[in-house]
């Protein structure tokens, strides 16, 4: 007499993972009309960020983690949905969590971009990086494109979460950790090459030991032309609250003051007070430069030191007093990172002629983009002069 057998006892750990991802698919399904509300949601947390960017460090925080999240998640298509189905287990649809590294990137993008558009400096390269930022972000919405994109350029897909790390670390690091933005670039040019390595993984398969030898020399090749492009990113925690040429300066008032027509003798006789101010986070302590440049040429370089905190910025001042026998034309003083990024310019033109030549009337003016300042509470800080 042959006994029946019993079926094996429902496995507990099997069934939980069986309702959490149908609990997730069932809100994924019911969030999915109301996605269009997160993009300008992330887009108004960055504004807040930008402005009390020392009292929002949480939404950092939770940004960051969101991001390793998803990353997690785009893996599990290939690596846990396969960790998970040889064990009997049912992997995640594609679908969702294709739609919640959306709702990252929007997130992400959204976010950061307030900082990009403010910190931008729209004559040099930086306006082309931020454009293309503005257009990852359009393309994270419209769901035609991004879908095509997720499903038929798996490469392509991941380098677009990779790029939204890279942003991510770039704007949140000197929040967070009181990072330079030279050392958070770099940080981030590492997390982005780290991300980058799926993206890689389906451009080069199938996989073999010359192609993992390719690709292994291909991601530093990557990051060192990215950082000889750092030129390009805006400092994104880094930006001009106001600027002011003036022949003199009130060190009682620490604040400039005169007006002079910049021609050569006027230069000779008095010299050129630069003046900034620069917003930059709480607890951020940094060196900037300003680069004083002749048609072009660079003819000196004054290091700064700057703390963040102030909400109307860090003043700093440098006082320029040798110019070269002929220094008529055109002269700009950019403010820099000691990494190399630039924060501002301010252009004044030196000529023989009074008509023709600025006016350096001490006036502190914000830069464009920015809301006005009330410019009468500014202090400066003492400058070093060549």
């Amino acid at each position: 007499m042959t006994a029946d057998r019993l079926p094996p006892p429902p496995d507990p750990s099997a069934s939980r993972l069986d309702g959490w991802q149908r609990r997730l698919t069932r809100l994924a399904e019911r969030a999915r009309p109301w996605h269009w509300l997160w993009p300008p949601i992330a887009f108004l947390a960055g504004i807040a960020s930008f402005f009390l960017v020392e009292r929002q460090q949480w939404l950092g925080a939770a940004l960051a983690l969101g991001m390793l999240v998803a990353w997690v998640l785009l893996l599990s298509e290939s690596l846990i949905a396969r960790w998970l189905t040889h064990r009997g287990y049912p992997a995640l649809p594609r679908g969702i969590t294709t739609f919640i590294a959306q709702m990252v990137h929007q997130e992400t993008l959204f976010f950061t971009l307030p900082f990009l558009l403010a910190t931008t400096v729209w004559t040099s390269g930086q306006g082309i990086f931020t454009t293309l930022m503005l257009g990852l972000a359009l393309l994270s919405i419209l769901d035609p494109l991004y879908y095509r994109l997720a499903a038929r350029h798996r490469w392509l897909y991941f380098a677009f979460h990779a790029q939204c790390v890279f942003l991510v670390v770039l704007v949140t690091l000197p929040t967070i950790l009181h990072l330079t933005t030279g050392q958070s670039l770099a940080i981030a040019l590492a997390a982005m090459m780290a991300f980058s390595l799926p993206s890689l993984m389906q451009l080069l398969r199938p996989l073999n030991l010359g192609r993992w030898l390719a690709m292994l020399a291909l991601l530093p090749l990557l990051a060192g032309v990215g950082w000889l492009g750092r030129a390009w990113v805006p400092p994104a925690s880094l930006w001009l609250s106001g600027h002011a040429l003036s022949p003199s300066f009130d060190e009682q008032a620490r604040r400039p003051e005169g007006e002079l027509r910049l021609t050569p003798e006027a230069l000779a006789d008095h010299g050129l007070y630069a003046y900034t101010s620069i917003h930059a986070p709480r607890g951020l302590e940094e060196e900037v430069v300003h680069e004083w440049r002749h048609d072009g040429m660079l003819v000196d370089r004054i290091p700064l030191q700057i703390q963040g905190g102030r909400e109307a910025g860090y003043r700093a001042w440098t006082h320029k007093r040798h110019f070269p026998e002929e220094p008529s034309g055109d002269w700009r003083v950019d403010v820099m990172t000691a990494s190399g990024q630039r924060i501002g310019t301010l252009h004044f033109r030196v000529s023989e002629s009074p008509e023709q030549a600025t006016l350096a009337d001490g006036h502190i003016r914000p830069p464009p983009g920015l809301p006005g300042l009330d410019v009468r509470h500014l202090i400066a800080r003492p400058a070093k002069t060549p």
